[in-house]
């Protein structure tokens, strides 16, 4: 379902007067306005209003928070606005929609589903007009600005997305709803799964290495081997060693 495409009239969180949906700060009151989508319905409102008008129910609050350090878009340049959907704070950029979450956030939202129906309702269901076409490039972090690891998210998503191993995550304007949703279609369980699947398959190989080691040992009466075979079991180990911690 989508949003309607015509401006419709709404009240202001702030001081409840009557402003178009395409308006971006209040007629009466002068304060910021910004529309996201009602979780539930979809319906068009405004960022801190506490009910959906066209469905009812209760919305997750959310607010815009003022605040000076939040970085800048690594795509556009343009600082980033900090908002709070819930119990969790995000970075928006309000040209491209893309957005940037600590590590501990992006935690809270995959394990949390009313934190993932809210994230989806303030982002809402549309493209965005100016999102950045998908080109393979490394971008910035907004808070140490090093060069960012690209990553197929839990390996088997198919989205990639832009991780700082200390910091966070940035997202394209449609990569943290993609999440949300492989996420909430068993996507985690399903890569969980796999990655047992390919640890079992690479334990059992290490145990035919042994026991190929072990025979090669009692043919040779128990003399050493010679460096190719060393060389080749101890790249095999480390490619499992790799796999358990990378």
């Amino acid at each position: 379902m989508k949003r309607p495409a015509n401006p419709e009239a709404l009240n202001c969180p702030n001081c409840g007067g009557a402003v178009m949906s395409d308006r971006t700060q209040c007629e009466f009151c002068k304060s910021r306005l910004k529309t996201v989508g009602c979780p539930s319905c979809l319906g068009l409102m405004f960022l801190g209003a506490k009910f959906c008008k066209h469905c009812g129910k209760k919305v997750t609050a959310v607010s815009v928070v003022e605040e000076k350090e939040t970085g800048s878009c690594p795509r556009c340049k343009l600082p980033l606005h900090l908002i709070e959907v819930g119990d969790v704070r995000i970075r928006e950029c309000a040209k491209c929609g893309g957005f940037w979450s600590g590590n501990e956030t992006f935690e809270t939202i995959c394990a949390n589903s009313e934190q993932q129906e809210a994230v989806l309702g303030f982002i809402g269901s549309e493209a965005h007009p100016h999102a950045h076409p998908a080109v393979i490039s490394y971008v910035p972090c907004p808070d140490c600005s090093h060069l960012m690891n690209r990553s197929n998210f839990a390996r088997t998503s198919g989205i990639i997305i832009d991780m700082c191993r200390e910091h966070g995550i940035w997202f394209d304007a449609d990569e943290l709803p993609k999440i949300i949703t492989f996420i909430n279609g068993g996507g985690m369980s399903r890569a969980r799964e796999k990655e047992k699947a390919e640890l079992e398959y690479q334990r059992s190989r290490l145990r035919e290495e042994e026991r190929r080691l072990v025979m090669m040992e009692r043919r040779s009466g128990g003399g050493r081997f010679d460096n190719t075979g060393t060389n080749s079991t101890g790249s095999f180990i480390k490619s499992v060693i790799d796999l358990f911690f990378n």
